[in-house]
């Protein structure tokens, strides 16, 4: 293995809860899949379809998210909101994350 894939390992590890959160927090107002990977994208949290979709599926077979089908467009799509549940798993998430971005901080800094 390659530097480059453990190094890619390690930080595809650090960004799955990001995604999560990321999607949690943007589908208070629902969306679809591939509207949220355009704006994840857009904010920073690269992820693809893949990782996405199961992502999805997932957090709504664990009823932190909704879904409906929207039928006035010409293709049906699938529209997503977090549900009351994933609002709280949301706001627990942001602390958490918080908390460790602050201990991370006072971690020893690398030497110069």
């Amino acid at each position: 293995m390659h530097m480059n894939e453990t190094l890619d390992t390690h930080l595809q590890e650090l960004r799955r809860g990001t995604v999560v959160l990321a999607c949690l927090q943007l589908l208070r107002t629902a969306g679809y899949g591939y509207g949220l990977l355009e704006e994840l994208e857009a904010r920073g949290f690269s992820t693809d379809a893949n990782t996405l979709y199961p992502l999805l599926r997932r957090l709504e077979k664990q009823e932190y998210l909704t879904s409906e089908w929207n039928t006035d467009e010409a293709r049906p799509r699938k529209f997503y909101r977090t549900s009351a549940a994933g609002m709280r798993l949301a706001d627990t998430l942001t602390d958490e994350w918080r908390a460790l971005t602050t201990a991370i901080a006072d971690l020893p800094a690398k030497e110069h």
